[in-house]
């Protein structure tokens, strides 16, 4: 963190003396003014609601311009990642720093591969859900059960429990994922296979059964992965603030992911591209494409409490740089499986068509993010619409993991403490309960 050369004054209209903060420049992005101070000097609290310009930390992993729509992990483009890096190449990185080389990466990925298993008892543990339980609530209670099956490995503190734990969770999560998509179809659990690649164990899996032989589809694994990378991390959203908070307090990794994996299950988070899925089915049902146009003129009219799912983000002010990629994938996806006529593709590419045409949208700058496609191709893969969240947490273990592992080595970590601007009553006296 550098000093810039210039500093901010906050001045006040009643006549209190103005106060002089520190600014600091990052390598790139907005500058930020320290208000550390800011309380001990005027006894005054900053007013940010939702923290949408407030930096709660210094980071090195990853970096959104949204006026670009770029996005970086540790530097690198996530055009050249996506294209040219798989994603035990991409855990690499983000939890490293650096790409790694051909051994660096054969090690890596073996450590990942020999914690694949879990313990067995984690089945007995399952068996406690419901069988039409949604499956992030079954994975919120998994994941944060693991800290109760490897408890050897739970001192956040620690350099290597916190590495062995981040190996364990990363090669874990498409086990749990995979055990609880079979609980709830009432299908026998499938062990890992090693020699399969990381996306392509997962889809072993999902869709193995003891019964027969099950072939990986390369195209499909490929997809997978890269939905994987795209999806690793994604800068200070709320699941990895929430991650970060919790962390701060010195609870177990385990609990740190599980508490990310309960927050990404909300649908303006990780549950969008469900939602958006759900959308186009609504849409589907209305009428088809036929019916884009009428579905569109609602989504403008203000009194009709129709949103448009998948389109628009928080941070980008730009089409979602993840979104041209998963929409190249979406289309190898439905060529290879013979669904290039898929209606919903086909309804999808009518609302992204009017979405970039019609002024009432580019003007708001409501471009495709890269949920509209993400969930069309899982669709197409064959996973359920209540999993995608599921695959989302699972992708994103490894940024969350990265973003914990660099909070705790930080010299300038405390536990979090957000303020308030307190609205309610003022001190009163209780009453004898006859006088109330």
């Amino acid at each position: 963190m550098k000093l810039a050369d210039n500093k901010a004054t906050l001045s006040f209209s009643n006549g209190s003396p103005s106060v002089d903060l520190p600014v600091y420049q990052g390598n790139v992005g907005p500058d930020v003014i320290d208000i550390r101070k800011l309380y001990a000097q005027t006894g005054m609290f900053t007013y940010d609601p939702g923290f949408l310009s407030t930096a709660s930390c210094q980071s090195a992993i990853t970096y959104i311009d949204g006026d670009k729509g770029e996005l970086l992990y540790r530097g690198y483009p996530i055009e050249q990642l996506a294209t040219q890096c798989d994603f035990m190449e991409t855990c690499h990185l983000l939890l490293y720093g650096n790409l790694p080389d051909a051994a660096a990466k054969i090690d890596f990925t073996k450590r990942v591969t020999n914690h694949t298993m879990v313990n067995e008892q984690m089945q007995f543990f399952l068996r406690g859900f419901r069988r039409d339980a949604h499956p992030m609530a079954i994975m919120t209670g998994l994941v944060g059960a693991l800290s109760a099956f490897y408890h050897d490995s739970t001192d956040i503190n620690n350099p290597e429990h916190r590495e062995i734990s981040a190996i364990r969770l990363i090669a874990k999560m498409p086990t749990l994922v995979a055990m609880a998509y079979k609980y709830s179809a009432g299908q026998p659990y499938m062990y890992p296979k090693n020699k399969l690649s990381y996306a392509g164990n997962f889809l072993h899996m999902m869709f193995a059964n003891p019964c027969e032989d099950y072939e990986v589809n390369p195209v499909i694994e490929r997809a997978l992965d890269r939905i994987f990378v795209l999806h690793a991390d994604h800068e200070q959203n709320a699941s990895t603030s929430t991650v970060r908070l919790c962390g701060s307090s010195g609870t177990n990794p385990f609990a740190a992911i599980a508490a990310g994996v309960a927050c990404l299950w909300g649908p303006a988070h990780g549950g969008a591209n469900e939602a958006c899925l759900n959308m186009l089915e609504d849409i589907q049902r209305m009428g088809g494409v036929s019916k884009v146009g009428q579905f569109m003129d609602q989504v403008k009219d203000k009194n009709s409490n129709v949103k448009l799912m998948g389109f628009g983000h928080r941070v980008y002010k730009n089409y979602d740089p993840r979104a041209k990629l998963m929409q190249e994938t979406c289309k190898e996806v439905l060529t290879s499986l013979g669904l290039e006529n898929d209606p919903l593709f086909k309804l999808a590419m009518a609302l992204e068509k009017i979405a970039l045409e019609d002024d009432y949208f580019v003007q708001r700058k409501l471009y495709p993010n890269v949920d509209f496609y993400s969930g069309i191709v899982q669709r197409a893969i064959g996973i359920p619409v209540s999993l995608f969240t599921a695959i989302f947490a699972l992708a994103r273990t490894v940024g969350w993991i990265a973003q914990l592992n660099e909070m705790i080595g930080d010299p300038e970590y405390k536990i979090g403490r957000p303020r308030q601007l307190f609205t309610g009553s003022v001190r009163r006296d209780v009453l004898p309960i006859a006088q109330r």
